[in-house]
């Protein structure tokens, strides 16, 4: 049955939920906070495709790594000291789920859900006009020292294990396999599986899609507050007025948990900032994205261009940008790429975007128990682009009253209610 679904948020969450929704034949529309539909999230980002990334961002010995970390202020991880409840017991809650038993029942769900994901943008890019530089060439984790080499070798079996491609290059086949760029590295781990993408004409082809579809879009659309009778959510204020639907959808990224405080809901959320910088011209072009292992730098060719990002800095709905984590993003570049000088990136605007980070690294998809007509779809942390289709086509069928097509029992949303 066709239902009036409202969509709060318009990045690459939202609007594949409403691409898949209103494929179904739902009549959809989308509201979104910014002004313009270039300001998330989701179009500055590093543009991967990673069925790599089975591991969350709470796995074990990243409580350690982060204390450590956090002495360096160009380190790729940071928290801002504050107090703030909130944070404290996202911190908790991080410490507690950072185990193996977590990878060990994490590692499926987030193999399922990207690999599944990959086939989706395969399926997008097949559309008329739809080219958004989806490139299937994979990615390769370059590691700088012996240590980091034998580290993502341990990585690499579990993935094998779980079924995705991984093989341990020594510098020489790292060189072979990506000839543009020369590497500074001891070696890599190449997984062929990955892939990447230019997230701009993704989400704007997207947008064409939808509109194709008769999707209504709402900018400079923010919610204040909602008109609830027992557990039916009639209306969604905003300071735009009031917008009615039969099914809600909070997709506003690290601004969700704001949203479900109105309903009295506990969805713990910290913004996890990162960075980019794009080389219009760089030196050397390399043609597989790549991730610097030890500074946690990723890297991504996008047409002629070079697209380099980082950090995770958790500072609160904070959107000023730092220059100390840009330098430490600039300062690993040579070390990897030896082509390459800082000076390169002199005059090169930053970008960034705030992460949707839940404490135990896995997204929060599916319906809310306490009301019989919201379901949200948050906190991919930095898996947001990747896993954008695969959501959206998960949250249609849920919306549809139909079995989600994948397991995703552990993205329950109120599984810290």
């Amino acid at each position: 049955m066709a239902k009036k679904v409202l969509i709060i948020g318009g990045g690459v969450i939202g609007l594949s939920t409403a691409y898949y929704a209103a494929g179904r034949g739902h009549r959809v529309m989308v509201i979104e906070r910014n002004q313009e539909q270039q300001d998330g999230c989701s179009w500055g980002n590093a543009g991967m495709v990673v069925p790599s990334h089975f591991v969350p961002l709470a796995a074990p010995g990243m409580v350690a790594l982060g204390l450590k970390w956090m002495w360096n202020p160009e380190s790729p991880f940071y928290v801002k000291p504050r107090l703030d409840w909130d944070l404290l017991k996202w911190g908790v809650k991080f410490w507690r789920a950072s185990t193996p038993e977590h990878l060990r029942q994490s590692g499926p769900v987030l193999r399922d859900l990207n690999l599944a994901s990959r086939t989706c943008f395969e399926e997008l890019a097949e559309l008329p006009g739809n080219d958004f530089g989806l490139v299937k060439k994979g990615l390769l984790m370059l590691c700088k020292t012996g240590h980091g080499l034998e580290e993502e070798a341990k990585t690499a079996e579990q993935a094998r294990k779980l079924g995705v491609p991984a093989e341990v290059l020594d510098a020489r086949q790292t060189a072979e396999l990506d000839p543009g760029v020369r590497m500074d590295v001891a070696g890599s781990v190449y997984y062929p599986k990955d892939c990447h993408l230019e997230p701009r004409r993704f989400l704007e082809g997207l947008r064409r899609q939808l509109e194709l579809l008769g999707v209504k879009f709402s900018y400079g659309t923010e919610v204040t507050g909602w008109h609830v009778n027992n557990s039916h959510i009639e209306a969604v204020k905003t300071n735009r007025g009031d917008f009615t639907a039969d099914e809600h959808v909070i997709c506003g990224g690290s601004w969700s948990a704001i949203m479900a405080k109105g309903l009295r809901l506990n969805i713990p959320m910290q913004a996890g900032k990162g960075y980019t910088l794009t080389l219009p011209k760089p030196r050397q072009l390399p043609q597989i994205c790549a991730i610097f292992c030890e500074a946690r730098v990723a890297v991504t060719p996008m047409g002629n261009s070079l697209r380099i990002g980082g950090t995770m800095e958790i500072a609160g709905l904070n959107e000023d940008i730092n220059p100390v984590r840009i330098r430490g993003i600039v300062n690993s570049v040579p070390k990897y790429y030896p082509e390459f000088k800082p000076e390169d990136f002199e005059g090169i605007q930053p970008w960034r975007g705030l992460r949707p980070c839940s404490p135990d690294g896995l997204p929060y998809v599916g319906r809310i128990g306490s009301y019989s007509n919201l379901a949200v779809a948050t906190g991919h942390s930095m898996m947001g682009l990747s896993l954008g289709p695969i959501t959206g086509k998960l949250m249609s069928q849920i919306l549809s009253r139909e079995q989600p097509s994948i397991d995703i029992r552990l993205l329950n949303p109120d599984r810290y209610a």
